[in-house]
Formats: structure tokens, C-alpha cells, sequence
């Protein structure tokens, strides 16, 4: 817990380290990972409609993680974007909603090295939402826009391991949002009361685990084949509310499949002054 703490203070500085000068070999090994996928959506948003809506998802996944200088080097920081959109209809297929999202997740790990082979990270996330939901039977309130910003509780469990001379790597990771705020409408309020009228209510709430118990879940597993570093993963992405009286959920399971990259960074006047032997340019 106190390891929990102080690495919620680091957050921070976590994020402006990125723009320093840094020395050590360790932090210059970068693994950047891209993936692509599609998956199923069960959005219910009854600011639209009290109905829940259905369909397909199309997802993008892009991550980056690397060690720090902190806390004697133990720390690594990972910054995690998605995009995602949805089609879907109601049950009686009378109506349909569209929706996109965008998350950014900026995080800070403690490593603890169980064996040389088996990692378990834990630490606090900054967590970032935005997007919106269309219904295209509505005419006075046809869309509803979402953003919400967390600090959350991020776990990660990582293996490695071959089956025979096969080595391929697994990871487990959690997000939990601990507590935010989100933009939400009064029940029955519309946004041009919002934005034309200036009739401002409670639009702006603090959310944690009792109006907002939601958690992102990723699963992956890389694997080489021949010269390429190919990655699957499952991602599992509930998201939900309760505010001013309004309920919403977009629950999302998606399949992924991408590339990794392992490269080491190159900084202020290395980026120029490679060494010949090693530059292709």
C-alpha cells in the first residue's frame, strides 16, 4: 500500500521524465506494440433510450511501455491509446446507434520480479475518455456526448515461457477506476439548454466505484514468426454509469491481432550522431 502511494505522487513526474535527458541503458529499450481487431458491443445509454442496442465493434490498439529511472529503476510507464467504433440496433430492429470512443491510459508500474521469468506490476493509471453515442431515431435529443477522466488502479502479470524452443510471452492486465469526473446532462435536460441557454445544472459529477464500477481487461500473447513479433489479444471493456439519473453502459469484447516492436530510444544528440557502424544512413 505505501508502494501504491508513492507512486500515485510519481504520476507526474512520470509524465514530464519522458522530456528529460535520460542516461541509463535500461530506459532506452522501448516495446511499441500496434493492434487491430473487431469484436461485439451492448451500449445502453437512457438519455437516448431506454433500450439496450447491439452490434459489432471496430477497434484500434496502440501501446508503449519502457523502464524509468524511479524508485532505483524499478518503475516502468505505459502509455496505452484506443479508438473504437460501433454499429448497432435495438431488439426489434427499429432503431440504430452509432458510437465512437477514444481512451488514453498513462500509467506507472512498480515491477516486482517474482523469478526471472514471471512479473507482477501494480500502480496508479491516469485514465482519459471521450466520445459519443448517435440514435438516429431521436430528433430533439439525438446524441449524447461522453467524457470522463479517472486515476485508476492498474495490475499487470506477465510470463514468459516455451513450448519447446518456442518463446512466446503472456500478459494479464486490469484497470480499475478508483475515482474521476464525468460530463453527464440532467435527467430530461437537452444540450442546447446547456450550451445556448447557459441553464447549467450538475453537469459536471465526481465518480468512483459507487456511480461508476466499470474495468478494462487485457489479455495478449506475443509470438515470433520467422523475423516478426506478432501479438493476440482479448480485450474485455466494461464501462458503465449511474448519474444525474442516468444509466449508461457500453460493454465491449473484442479480438485483437497486431505487431511488436522492440527498438532502443535515441535521444537529444544521439539522434543525429549515431555511431557508423550501426547506422544505416
Amino acid at each position: 500500500m505505501k508502494k501504491l502511494f508513492i507512486l500515485l505522487l510519481l504520476l507526474p513526474l512520470g509524465l514530464l521524465a519522458q522530456a528529460q535527458e535520460d542516461s541509463l541503458q535500461a530506459n532506452r529499450y522501448v516495446m511499441r506494440a500496434t493492434l487491430y481487431g473487431a469484436g461485439f458491443t451492448n451500449i445502453l445509454d437512457t438519455y437516448l433510450s431506454p433500450v439496450e442496442y447491439t452490434g459489432p465493434e471496430f477497434r484500434i490498439l496502440r501501446e508503449s511501455m519502457r523502464m524509468t529511472k524511479l524508485m532505483d529503476g524499478n518503475i516502468s510507464v505505459q502509455s496505452l491509446f484506443q479508438a473504437h467504433f460501433s454499429l448497432t440496433e435495438n431488439k426489434a430492429e427499429t432503431g440504430n446507434e452509432m458510437a465512437g470512443m477514444v481512451n488514453w491510459n498513462y500509467a506507472l508500474h512498480y515491477q516486482f520480479r517474482i523469478t526471472e521469468n514471471f512479473k507482477v506490476l501494480a500502480g496508479p493509471m491516469l485514465d482519459l475518455n471521450g466520445g459519443f453515442v448517435y440514435n438516429t431515431r431521436n430528433s430533439n435529443n439525438p446524441a449524447q456526448a461522453k467524457a470522463y477522466a479517472n486515476i485508476a488502479a492498474s495490475g499487470m502479470v506477465i510470463y514468459r515461457f516455451h513450448i519447446g524452443n518456442y518463446p512466446m510471452v503472456a500478459r494479464y492486465q486490469a484497470n480499475l477506476p478508483l475515482m474521476g469526473i464525468m460530463f453527464s446532462p440532467e435527467y430530461g435536460q437537452s444540450y442546447y439548454e446547456i450550451f445556448s441557454l447557459k441553464n447549467g445544472g450538475k453537469n459536471v459529477l465526481f465518480t468512483s466505484l459507487h456511480n461508476q464500477p466499470s474495468l478494462r481487461q487485457l489479455l495478449t500473447l506475443d509470438f515470433p514468426i520467422s523475423s516478426v513479433n506478432m501479438r493476440f489479444g482479448y480485450i474485455c471493456d466494461i464501462q458503465q454509469a449511474k448519474v444525474n439519473n442516468l444509466k449508461s453502459h457500453m460493454w465491449s469484447h473484442a479480438f485483437m491481432i497486431g505487431f511488436v516492436k522492440n527498438f532502443y530510444l535515441l535521444k537529444g544528440k544521439n539522434k543525429v550522431a549515431m555511431p557508423s557502424r550501426v547506422s544505416p544512413y
